[in-house]
């Protein structure tokens, strides 16, 4: 017999979490994506004048990976606090935070109006918005993934994954659109701006959907009964989540950080670099690169859905390990594509990437979710996944450009990926399979299931990988 607590809601009540769940990262990836297009396009002459063309954008591509850093200590902050307080107040938190630091960079004087305050408050702000993204990550998938039907968690928690390209591909459509119908001087006075002051507008829509929604009922029921336990005389004290997660699932959250490697750099690699290298090396203008991307990011949206259902019938690792290995074998057509110069193979280059990426992404918000138990959830898919971005997306322009300035060569920089890629497969592939597991049973604190799962074969198929 299923569990109340993972007996699937009524569609209408799913439909308006997954709403809300998804606006809500959509916001808060456009909000964090457009500011790598804009280090890529305008930030290293607003912010980093007087450089070389490619030292300027190393410079901006830094304050971009400054972002990443603050990661962690969000997914520690808000995995803490959502473990503790409920999943819903900290998703609203980090919305706020995100929006209010994207609408203050588009008021930001630049360079040649306060000299080298100017990059500072640019970064100070991009700390902020990797604190509040290391957040909503994990509480989004978290709700979804806990009010979803068990049967068809990997579709309905991939959902919320839409929400990068959706962001991605209102970023760069706002940018693209602006670049066509303003002067190249108009952009770069106060064009650029819009995009940044658009942001509030999308926090106050994506604030009044998400307050709407319900806590999860998984969750509450946990806290429920962590009540009652230590409201009992002889009830253990309850550890902190962050220690429970490092105690009893650090195995856990080291799949997770290598199964984030091939996916986050792969990814900035080929929406954010791409910007950098079709525009030096390949000769292209930033429109034609722009509307690449956007395309892409249509087709990465619509098959993430997809990926995520086929997760629920053959299992997250293969859908995982086929991403992984497909990206890698990828590289180097996608950058000789690129070298050719057409529009068509550098969409074909781009969208094929996103398709293999979405491979990964799609099943990665389940996948994730049933590793850890209930009250240690959102610290321990926050913590895996955030941790990571640290040495996987947050230098990957970084490193691509560097490496392009230093050999001048695609090579080096599909051999990287590829790299990032066998990490992954080694991640994944040591993973058990844990699309069965319900996470309503999935909760002792000692890193154990406190009940079986309902069948034999769910037994089965979360005892040894798939």
């Amino acid at each position: 017999m299923a569990s109340a607590a993972t007996a699937p809601p009524p569609p209408s009540n799913l439909r308006r979490i997954v709403a809300a769940s998804l606006i809500g990262t959509t916001i808060e990836w456009y909000d964090f994506f457009l500011y790598g297009s804009a280090a890529a396009l305008v930030f290293n002459k607003l912010f980093f004048p007087g450089s070389d063309p490619l030292v300027g954008t190393l410079l901006s591509f830094l304050t971009y990976a400054v972002g990443f850093a603050a990661r962690p200590l969000g997914a520690l902050v808000f995995g803490h606090y959502g473990d503790r307080l409920g999943r819903k107040k900290l998703l609203v938190l980090s919305l706020l935070l995100m929006g209010g630091a994207t609408f203050a960079i588009g008021l930001l004087p630049t360079h040649a109006t306060i000299g080298t305050a100017a990059p500072v408050l640019l970064t100070v702000l991009r700390l902020v918005q990797g604190f509040a993204l290391g957040g909503e990550w994990g509480g989004a998938v978290l709700l979804v993934s806990e009010h979803g039907d068990a049967r068809r968690r990997g579709f309905w928690a991939s959902w919320p994954q839409t929400g990068a390209p959706a962001g991605q591909l209102l970023a760069t459509g706002v940018l693209s659109l602006l670049t066509a119908v303003l002067s190249d001087a108009a952009f770069m006075s106060w064009g650029w701006r819009i995009p940044f002051l658009l942001s509030g507008v999308l926090v106050i829509v994506g604030l009044w959907i998400r307050l709407s929604v319900d806590e999860s009922p998984v969750f509450k029921a946990a806290l429920a009964q962590a009540e009652t336990r230590k409201a009992a005389q002889d009830g253990p004290a309850e550890k902190l989540p962050l220690v429970s997660v490092l105690r009893h699932h650090w195995r856990d959250v080291l799949i997770a950080m290598g199964a984030r490697m091939a996916e986050n750099i792969s990814y900035y690699v080929i929406t954010a670099f791409i910007l950098v290298y079709a525009t030096t090396s390949a000769g292209l203008s930033k429109q034609t690169a722009l509307n690449a991307v956007l395309i892409a990011s249509a087709v990465h949206f619509a098959v993430i859905p997809a990926w995520g259902a086929l997760s629920d019938r053959v299992g997250r690792r293969p859908v995982y390990l086929l991403g992984a290995a497909g990206v890698g074998v990828w590289m180097f057509p996608f950058f000789a594509l690129i070298d050719t110069g057409s529009f068509g193979n550098l969409i074909l280059a781009v969208t094929v990437g996103l398709v293999l990426h979405g491979a990964m992404y799609a099943p990665q918000a389940a996948f994730f979710s049933e590793m850890f138990a209930t009250r240690m959830r959102y610290s321990g898919a926050s913590i895996g996944a955030q941790f990571s971005s640290v040495a996987a997306g947050a230098p990957a322009p970084l490193i691509a450009t560097a490496l392009l300035a230093d050999y001048d060569s695609s090579t080096p920089i599909a051999l990287y990926v590829i790299g990032a890629a066998v990490l992954t497969l080694i991640a994944v592939g040591v993973a058990k399979e844990t699309r069965h597991r319900d996470l309503a049973e999935w909760e002792g604190e000692d890193g154990q299931e406190d009940a079986e799962p309902a069948t034999t074969s769910a037994r089965a198929t979360d005892a040894r990988p798939v």
